[in-house]
């Protein structure tokens, strides 16, 4: 049994390439967190600047679009997962509830500092699974069909809502960055919402909703996700190459064939577009049949990030920014030096380590951190009566 992202549930031995799907996007999504700590060629650009970019920096962070809707998504049919178990809608809609909140406030008071330090807020992607789970514990009531159908609706259609904008809504203004365009938080809150709400419900919902799939023969179940993934890339490639609809940045050909071919891929991700969910969740519907095959070491270490998620997320964060403020100090720079140089995207040229130095930052991590999520999945494995694990 597979288990919403920072929940636990002991995990059925039938499905460990659920478990070695969320490893691996566990860590490509360290290797970005390392790219945004340790390379200063992407605190004075965005890697998808075409202006700026250049394809190995561009790629690094494409491969990571992948991460936040496969969490969503595998939120989902964890969700479903968990009920099917239990047999209790009630005590599933409880359970989804109190994940969400306790995601959402982590999202709040411990995630927050590393990006924008003490004192301001950044909504980011625990409060964008967090409010998927709110909303899925009022879907969850429903059968699946339903959760599913609500789901694909949001997705496929949120895109009809890029033109509206807070200024559009009147009182309602000040909230609209918390569901479809990133901007301030309301009442004068000091901080950002970077994950507006209403597309990554969309995805939670969708997870919630092909639940069923999960309960399927393996067979039969990995060709119709083989069938979803690449039905889902084909749409993305029909509609994106004739820029019909789907993502509010056309592409357009550019000065070379390459930069022509990322202006194809670079699709929105704040709010995530109707393109980049069908780009990033197709292929990981491709991908799961894969992990279905892969054992022995690599499988198992993947599997152990799989199991400690919320774990992981919250100790690479910290133990990332530690080790790139040690490398400024060596530096001789100071911490409120690191913090000016991330904010006005202006660092020197000899701050932090490159895209290079950000790879074997990546790898150091995941080297240092394997055993401790490894202990910690022993852990919560053996440790069922503390029932307070569950939130870790």
């Amino acid at each position: 049994m597979t288990a919403p992202l920072g929940v636990e549930i002991a995990n059925d031995p039938r499905l460990p390439e659920i478990d070695r799907l969320r490893g691996l996007v566990m860590v490509i999504m360290a290797l970005d967190h390392m790219r945004d700590f340790f390379d200063a060629d992407s605190m004075r650009f965005s890697p998808t600047d075409l202006d700026h970019t250049y394809p190995f920096l561009f790629f690094t962070r494409f491969i990571t679009h992948f991460c936040a809707p496969t969490f969503a998504l595998l939120a989902g049919v964890g969700a479903y997962l968990y009920g099917a178990r239990r047999q209790d809608p009630k005590a599933l809609s409880v359970f989804l509830a109190s994940r969400g909140l306790w995601l959402i406030l982590l999202d709040i008071v411990v995630i927050s500092p590393i990006w924008v330090g003490p004192g301001r807020f950044s909504l980011e992607t625990l409060w964008a699974i967090g409010s998927g789970l709110l909303c899925l514990s009022v879907l969850s009531l429903l059968p699946a069909r339903a959760a599913l159908v609500v789901g694909a609706a949001i997705i496929i259609g949120h895109n009809l809502l890029d033109g509206v904008h807070p200024a559009d809504l009147g009182a309602f203004g000040p909230f609209w960055p918390m569901i479809h365009e990133r901007g301030p938080l309301p009442f004068g809150a000091p901080g950002a919402v970077h994950y507006p709400a209403l597309p990554w419900i969309g995805v939670v919902t969708l997870g919630y909703g092909i639940g069923p799939l999960f309960q399927k023969a393996p067979a039969e179940r990995d060709r119709i996700l083989r069938l979803g993934g690449l039905g889902a890339l084909t749409v993305f490639v029909l509609l994106r190459a004739g820029n019909v609809y789907g993502d509010p940045h056309p592409w357009a050909t550019q000065r070379d064939p390459i930069l022509s071919l990322l202006s194809f891929l670079n699709v929105s991700k704040y709010p995530p577009s109707l393109l980049y969910l069908l780009v990033t969740l197709g292929g990981a519907a491709l991908a799961l049949p894969l992990l279905a095959k892969v054992g022995g070491r690599v499988g198992s270490w993947l599997a152990i990030f799989g199991r400690t998620p919320l774990f992981f997320y919250v100790l690479h964060l910290y133990v990332g920014v530690a080790g790139a403020i040690a490398l400024a100090y060596a530096k001789g720079y100071r911490i409120e030096d690191v913090a000016n140089f991330m904010t006005s995207g202006a660092p020197p040229a000899d701050f932090g380590a490159g895209l290079a130095g950000a790879y074997a930052a990546w790898l150091t991590i995941l080297i240092l951190l394997y055993p401790l999520c490894r202990w910690f999945a022993d852990v919560k494995r053996r440790r069922v009566d503390l029932w307070w694990l569950s939130y870790l």
